[in-house]
């Protein structure tokens, strides 16, 4: 066994290397592996079952695939837990848990004996969380994804967690479906293992992953009951063995190039506004900062090609079989930079040039015939927003994009909650909803950016209004909405000092969004600002003193590592 390599790395440290690496080769012998294995090169495979994680229910089955494929290619798995995020499971959100999770991953890469990792997750936060845990940890390592669940049927309907909950939950609002069905409905949404089946965030982040190379090529968007899954883990484990032999670095493969890529396929996808979140966090852990008019640069060149809920009418299913990413990367390939290098250490561009089996032009478009002739997502900066917010064009209703309203404001979430279906609530359907102190120091940024339409708009028809916070929403979601305001309203930002009646402008046209107010009045508002208590204890301590603002993906400030 060679010292640096295997279970001969990162010795414990008892001041004696001879006893250190006896007593771990006794531990090591104690679970019944031969010692010619124990004098292998290790993969670790980082592994996330949770009883809270559905997404994660087949994770046993994929922890034996990747152990396969390390086995085969002649290298000892051991597998290693790590805390799992499921997204429905977790109070106040998901999003608080992200960084503790990247740091949990970090830590144990690094501390462990492995010459390898393959990371295994799916649900929203997980991938973000293992990527930005790789990215730091220097390893060298490929992304599994879980893949997603498979449709039911309701009434004759395909059904797909989550945007189908959003669309029947609005109806039962609105009073124009019954209790009965609503319940029905629950059982028939979410019917096997997997990620949710439309292009949320984890659909969206497995895609990122693909795109920035450090998952296989092709595995992004296998159902999670598919045989092709496992199959794809088997060849991850393999491929993590062959890195131990030809290491290629998490930062030789996450560039800014390929991180342009990933952001020109998000825009492509229509996909999760939270994946802008995300992927800002990962390329801030090597010191990559993209813009917001270099984001609004790619948005504007690039179609969206991709005709999937919530932005059209497929689902993940649909996009696996229609060709998947490899598809979208070949029409957007004259956009991209194509140098960029992934876990195989193939370069972009040679994998554009092998041929695909078939493109599904009903799910993939052309880029001669889009979806949209623009990205999906853009930045809006103005006074209300001075460090930026984000918008989602392609889920949102057009005849909205260039609004001036008035301002109907809920103070946060408990307040949003007690009024919100007030028969008296003082709303008309051109006003623009406001929600404060939902951002990552407030309340840990939770998706409550989908703000209900009012029920006696959504009873009177109403199916879509201005909604604007300082919170997230979740991927599955749709509508007219502005998120990730920042500064945050619990910071001092001047969403904070927003009254009711205040004029606000949204301007897609411009990438604005404005309070119009004057500004010596704004100032004079935030000279009484006072933020809100901070917990004095445990993570949730750490969290609200070292959390950064969305447009700096939300990271903790001792993490990020500074521009290169």
């Amino acid at each position: 066994m060679v010292e640096s390599q295997g279970l001969g790395r990162g010795l414990t440290n008892y001041g004696d290397r001879d006893f250190a690496r006896f007593l771990r080769r006794s531990f090591a012998r104690s679970t019944g592996i031969s010692p010619q294995l124990l004098d292998k090169p290790v993969v670790g495979i980082a592994m996330t079952p949770s009883g809270f994680n559905n997404c994660h229910r087949y994770m046993p089955d994929l922890v034996e695939a990747v152990s396969r494929g390390v086995l085969a290619e002649g290298a000892l798995p051991l597998p290693f837990p790590t805390i799992s995020l499921g997204e429905v499971f977790l109070s106040p959100t998901s999003m608080m848990y992200r960084n503790l999770m990247a740091m949990d991953t970090e830590e144990m890469v690094r501390a462990q004996p492995m010459d390898a990792v393959v990371l295994i997750g799916g649900c929203d936060k997980t991938v973000p969380a293992q990527l930005m845990g790789a990215a730091s940890a220097q390893v060298p390592a490929v992304q599994l994804v879980t893949g997603p669940m498979s449709t039911g049927r309701h009434r004759g309907v395909r059904l797909g967690a989550c945007t189908d909950c959003r669309g029947f939950w609005g109806k039962y609002r609105a009073g124009t479906i019954e209790r009965n069905e609503i319940e029905i409905v629950e059982g028939r949404l979410s019917v096997t293992a997997g990620t949710c089946a439309v292009m949320g965030t984890a659909s969206t982040m497995a895609c990122i992953a693909e795109t920035l190379g450090m998952a296989l090529p092709g595995t992004a968007a296998i159902p999670a009951v598919h045989s092709d899954r496992l199959v794809a883990a088997e060849e991850s484990g393999r491929t993590a063995v062959r890195l131990i032999h030809r290491p290629i670095l998490p930062s030789e493969i996450i560039t800014r190039q390929s991180v342009e890529n990933a952001f020109r396929v998000l825009m492509a996808l229509g996909g999760s506004t939270n994946a802008v979140v995300h992927l800002t966090a990962i390329a801030g852990r090597l010191g990559i900062r993209i813009p917001m008019n270099r984001i609004n640069e790619i948005s504007d060149e690039t179609p969206v090609l991709v005709d999937l809920k919530p932005v059209g009418e497929g689902y993940m299913e649909d996009f696996f079989a229609a060709g998947g990413v490899g598809a979208v990367l070949r029409e957007l390939k004259p956009l991209l930079h194509l140098d960029t290098i992934d876990v195989n250490g193939q370069s972009l561009r040679d994998r554009l040039e092998e041929p695909i089996d078939w493109i599904d032009r009903t799910v993939v478009r052309s880029s001669d015939d889009p979806v949209s002739k623009v990205g999906g997502l853009i930045a809006l900066q103005g006074s209300l927003a001075p460090d930026g917010a984000i918008f989602k064009r392609a889920a949102a209703t057009p005849a909205l994009f260039e609004t001036e309203g008035r301002a109907v404001v809920f103070e946060g979430l408990d307040d949003l909650s007690l009024r919100i279906d007030d028969p008296d609530l003082d709303v008309q359907p051109n006003d623009i909803l406001v929600l404060k102190n939902a951002g990552p120091h407030a309340a840990g940024m939770p998706e409550a950016g989908y703000l209900p339409i009012p029920k006696k708009l959504a009873q009177a028809g109403i199916k879509d209004m201005i909604r604007i916070s300082d919170a997230r929403m979740s991927g599955t979601a749709f509508g007219t909405i502005v998120l990730h305001v920042a500064p945050e309203a619990a910071v001092g930002g001047p969403l904070a000092v927003v009254r009711n009646g205040d004029r606000i402008r949204l301007s897609v046209a411009s990438k604005r969004i404005d309070l119009l107010v004057d500004e010596d009045e704004i100032r004079q508002r935030l000279e009484g600002f006072q933020s809100p208590t901070a917990p004095t204890r445990g993570y949730r301590a750490l969290y609200r003193r070292s959390v950064l603002q969305a447009s700096e993906g939300c990271d903790f400030d001792f993490l990020v590592m500074p521009p290169a």
